[in-house]
């Protein structure tokens, strides 16, 4: 029989938790320094002391080498690990307790020592199209220049509108939208769900449906990672996760582990609960959007979907499309 995502048992109740409740009076949360990194971390501080309101959460803010290098594609200095490093190292050398972070940034295989705890309720998972001109893509003339830091968002754009120039554009949401207002680009296409929580809602032009432009990996959901060895801090964040979200991600987590996808990769997925059972969609394109695998599969372990999932990509040669890219 389909089950859904369980609850997980009180921590209490867990083998080799502590049978009194492991209180501790403060905890620092790692993050990055962008208004919307903060944003998050403010969300799981509420979130903490909603809960705990005698606890005290303190913020401490650290600009990544992904901040630092914007002035190359991201996936020629690193890919989005270079926006979790820092903090992953100082959560290991315990400068502080727990790390958030947007689940899209997060690669698939972690460091030895850390675990992902919890991951909150996810937002609308759709790219949105952000332009002072035009309201869908299908509106821009040959040649509109459109801004992008995603090859994923590249390649399945120019796969429905070649006749695009679409161009790396990095930066914060703020510094994007800059760039977009000054009038050197016709639209820019951002996560609608970084726009919603900086109450940037009017920016949005138009959203790009799901089935044109598959979301990346865990897009819309936030990530709450601890050292696996402090049983008080999880104790702490795990009332906040979602757990069907939580299986969701994990499945399509799952399914770029196998592939090695990271942001060098146009590799996209996204799994929604139907019924008793997840249904998951994958894709793997080359960065030219000429070609563009797609699979499907359904189920209700999320480790066993995104394996199904990654073996029909798999079959169908997204292995050759990964090669070549990192032979690029």
């Amino acid at each position: 029989m389909a089950q859904r995502p369980p609850r997980y048992p009180s921590p209490a109740c867990m083998p080799g938790f502590p049978a009194s409740r492991m209180d501790r009076s403060v905890v620092r949360i790692g993050t990055r320094a962008s208004p919307l990194a903060l944003w998050q971390a403010e969300h799981v501080r509420a979130e903490l002391l909603s809960r705990n309101p005698d606890l005290t959460v303190e913020l401490v803010a650290m600009t990544t080498a992904g901040d630092r290098h914007l002035d190359s594609p991201l996936q020629l200095v690193g890919g989005k690990g270079l926006f979790v490093k820092e903090i992953e190292t100082a959560l290991l050398a315990g400068e502080v307790d727990l790390a958030v972070h947007s689940m899209k940034d997060v690669p698939s295989v972690q460091p030895e020592g850390l675990e992902l705890a919890a991951i909150l309720e996810r937002e609308d998972v759709r790219d949105a199209l952000v332009s002072n001109r035009y309201q869908d893509p299908s509106g821009l003339p040959a040649g509109a220049l459109v801004g992008s830091s995603s090859l994923r968002r590249r390649a399945q754009l120019l796969h429905r509108f070649p006749h695009l120039d679409v161009r790396d554009l990095r930066g914060n949401v703020a510094t994007r939208l800059r760039h977009l207002d000054s009038g050197n680009w016709d639209a820019i296409i951002l996560a609608a769900a970084g726009l919603r929580r900086l109450g940037l809602v009017e920016r949005i032009a138009g959203y790009l449906p799901i089935e044109d432009s598959l979301p990346a990996v865990g897009q819309g959901a936030i990530g709450i990672e601890i050292r696996a060895e402090d049983p008080a801090t999880r104790h702490l964040v795990l009332p906040l996760s979602h757990h069907s979200t939580e299986w969701c991600v994990r499945a399509e987590r799952a399914m770029n582990r196998i592939l090695g996808g990271d942001c060098r990769l146009p590799v996209a997925a996204l799994a929604r609960w139907k019924g008793g059972n997840m249904e998951m969609e994958g894709r793997v394109a080359s960065t030219d959007g000429v070609t563009i695998l797609a699979a499907r599969a359904t189920g209700n372990d999320p480790d066993l979907l995104g394996q199904a999932v990654a073996d029909d990509l798999l079959a169908q040669g997204a292995g050759q499309i990964i090669r070549e890219i990192h032979q690029t």
